[in-house]
């Protein structure tokens, strides 16, 4: 027998669904502005749309009303109906144009358009219980992962996660030998490089252009005289001695987790440290039942658990995996003494020892 229909609930979801259809209806638009410079343009202050169109190098003016109106509904950018003018917040300015905000968001909207191009791929995992190779997802998904953690680590890996390790931040002044391991384009090596002058880097990665992409951000920084990058499965890196290996979200996506943190430990000189930053979850799923969790949990579905399901082992230990469990494979490393370290909206960082 059919259960009888809440209307409240009813509308309240179907009210639910209309707001997701349209964040999701939005992703290309915005995409097109991000890439025509129509956000840039905007921060040069309020315009109509053909003022816009001009500033944005002379963009055809009916589809840019069109995408500024679009714009406008979706709250991106503020419409003055009164004078049919267009602007950018200082709020917006910081999700679409500041490069450098701690919240600045156009690499996730480039990771959604990896994630729906790559959906045929992820289906099929589904059916036969496999996985998709790093890189080969869709499009250039390992440059967009780069561009979405990119302001996190920007405004966190110096300023908040390294100080919070025991007595790291100092020796890292003094002069170690850091690897950077899943560095992937390389922005989380080239960070700790330059705040860090008298410390060598090594960033390793199994993705080769990945690895190719940050040497030429390593050349174009002039740090190629101390930072390395190198091609290497994790649990195959044949270089020891670090004082400080760094893993950047990445742990989760690796096949053999357990075996990659007992490699980790190999490599680590005595007394040395392993910094791990994780998404921020909980430890069951009930905890993970927020705005957060959901991002995660969509993009371990077509990301984090295909990558790991790929590889050897395949733990698929997923972007929500919690503090709880990932102690658990670290300690399976060999490792005697974790803890986390800090937190924030969107990591955790544990400290491995």
């Amino acid at each position: 027998m059919a259960s009888a229909i809440d209307e409240t609930k009813l509308h309240a979801f179907v009210g639910k669904m209309l707001g997701d259809l349209g964040g999701a209806m939005s992703v290309p638009t915005v995409r097109i502005g991000l890439r025509l410079g129509l956000f840039d343009a905007l921060q040069q202050g309020p315009a109509t749309a053909g003022e816009l169109a001009a500033r944005a190098g002379g963009l055809h003016e009916r589809y840019v009303r069109e995408w500024a109106l679009a714009q406008a509904a979706n709250g991106n950018i503020d419409y003055d109906a009164s004078a049919d003018r267009f602007s950018l917040s200082p709020e917006q300015a910081m999700v679409f144009t500041l490069a450098d905000s701690p919240v600045y968001l156009p690499g996730a909207f480039e990771l959604v358009a990896a994630m729906i191009e790559a959906e045929p791929r992820v289906e099929d995992c589904f059916r036969r219980g496999t996985g998709v190779r790093w890189g080969d997802h869709a499009g250039c998904l390992f440059c967009a992962t780069g561009a979405f953690f990119r302001p996190g680590y920007v405004n966190n890996i110096v300023q908040n996660w390294i100080p919070a390790l025991d007595g790291v931040e100092a020796r890292l002044r003094e002069g170690v030998r850091v690897a950077d391991v899943g560095c992937g384009v390389g922005f989380s090596t080239l960070l700790m490089a330059e705040a860090y002058p008298e410390s060598s880097f090594v960033g390793f990665d199994f993705h080769e252009p990945s690895i190719e992409e940050a040497r030429r951000h390593a050349d174009h920084h002039g740090l190629s005289d101390r930072v390395r990058f190198e091609v290497a499965q994790a649990k195959e890196i044949a270089e020891e001695g670090f004082d400080l290996v760094t893993m950047y979200d990445c742990l989760h996506d690796m096949g053999d987790p357990r075996g990659c943190a007992a490699h980790m430990r190999r490599i680590l000189a005595a007394g040395g440290s392993w910094m791990i930053v994780e998404p921020i979850a909980g430890d069951t799923p009930a905890d993970n039942m927020n705005p957060v969790g959901r991002l995660y949990y969509n993009a371990s579905t077509m990301i984090c658990i295909p990558t790991s399901l790929d590889q050897e082992v395949g733990e698929g230990l997923g972007a929500q995996a919690g503090e709880r469990r990932l102690g658990a494979v670290i300690r399976d490393g060999g490792f005697t003494q974790v803890r986390r370290a800090t937190e924030g909206p969107f990591n955790m960082v544990l400290e491995a020892r």
